[in-house]
C-alpha cells in the first residue's frame, strides 16, 4: 500500500477538469503540536504549493481554494492578523513561481475591509499572471457563497436586467470558469460551510479525515480514484448515461 506522501501507483483513469477544496484542519494540526495557529496555517501554504503541482503534473484545468470566507472575521484578531500578512508575503514568494509554471490567478471574494496593501497586490498577481493558459488557481479570499450570490443578483437589478439562472450564472464571482466537477474538503467535516453554494449543484463532494497541512499528491489521487468511479448522471438515469453521456449542468467552461 502507498504511503501516505506518496501518490497512489495506478494512474487516475478520469481527472476533473475543476477541483475545488475547502482547506480545513490548519489550527487543529498545530494544535496537536502545540503550536500557535499560524504555524497551521503556514504548513498550510506548503501544502497548497504541492497541490498546485500536483494538479499541474495531472492536467487540472482550473482549481478553486476556499482561503478566508466572510466567516472567518469572527476568528481571534491575532489569527485574523496573521492570515492576512501570511497572504502578503505568500504573493510575493508564490506568484513568480506560478506565472513561470504558466498558472493564471483570481481571487475572488468581496474586496470590503481588506487593506490597500493587500487589494494591491491581489491586483498585481492577478495582472501579472494575466495571459497564462496552463491552469487557472482561483484563491476564494473574503469569500462566502451566499455573498457571492447576493452581490451577482444585485449587479442584475442595479444593470436593470431580469434575474434568471443563466443571468446568475454570468454575474457570479466565479463566472469566468465551468463549475466544479470535484469538491474536497479536509480535516473531517462534512459540509462545504457556505463555499460555491450556487456552482456546486451537481459538484461531486469527497470528504477526509486528513488534516490540510498533511494534504499531498497521495490524498489527492485517492480524491481522483474516488471520483472516477461516480457516476453522473445530471438528473438522467443510469440507462441514459450509458447511451450518450449528459452535458454538464450549468455554465461552459471558459
Amino acid at each position: 500500500m502507498a504511503s501516505r506522501s506518496q501518490s497512489v501507483n495506478t494512474p487516475v483513469a478520469v481527472v476533473p477538469r475543476h477541483v475545488a477544496i475547502v482547506m480545513d484542519g490548519n489550527g487543529r494540526w498545530a494544535k496537536k503540536r502545540h503550536l500557535p495557529r499560524v504555524a497551521g496555517h503556514k504548513q498550510g501554504v506548503d501544502a497548497l504549493r504541492r497541490t498546485v503541482r500536483a494538479c499541474l503534473e495531472r492536467n487540472v484545468q482550473v482549481l478553486t481554494v476556499f482561503a478566508f470566507s466572510s466567516e472567518n472575521w469572527n476568528r481571534p484578531q491575532e489569527e485574523v492578523s496573521g492570515l492576512m500578512e501570511l497572504l502578503v508575503l505568500a504573493l510575493s514568494r508564490e506568484v513568480p513561481k506560478l506565472n513561470k509554471n504558466g498558472v493564471r490567478l483570481h481571487f475572488p471574494g468581496d474586496s470590503t475591509g481588506l487593506s490597500p496593501r493587500l487589494l494591491q497586490g491581489l491586483e498585481k498577481a492577478q495582472q501579472t499572471t494575466a495571459a497564462n493558459d496552463r491552469m487557472v488557481l482561483n484563491v476564494c479570499f473574503n469569500y462566502g457563497g451566499r455573498w457571492d450570490i447576493a452581490q451577482a443578483a444585485r449587479k442584475l437589478v442595479e444593470q436593470g436586467r431580469e434575474v434568471t439562472e443563466a443571468a446568475l450564472c454570468e454575474t457570479t464571482a466565479l463566472a469566468h470558469v465551468g463549475d466544479p466537477d470535484l469538491l474536497i474538503r479536509t480535516g473531517g467535516e462534512m459540509r462545504i460551510s457556505n463555499f460555491l453554494l450556487w456552482q456546486c449543484a451537481y459538484t461531486e463532494l469527497f470528504f477526509t479525515s486528513c488534516l490540510w497541512p498533511d494534504f499531498d499528491a497521495g490524498e489527492l489521487d485517492r480524491a481522483f480514484a474516488d471520483f472516477a468511479g461516480r457516476e453522473r448522471r445530471f438528473g438522467q438515469t443510469s440507462e441514459q448515461v450509458t447511451q450518450a453521456p449528459p452535458a454538464a449542468v450549468g455554465r461552459t467552461h471558459a
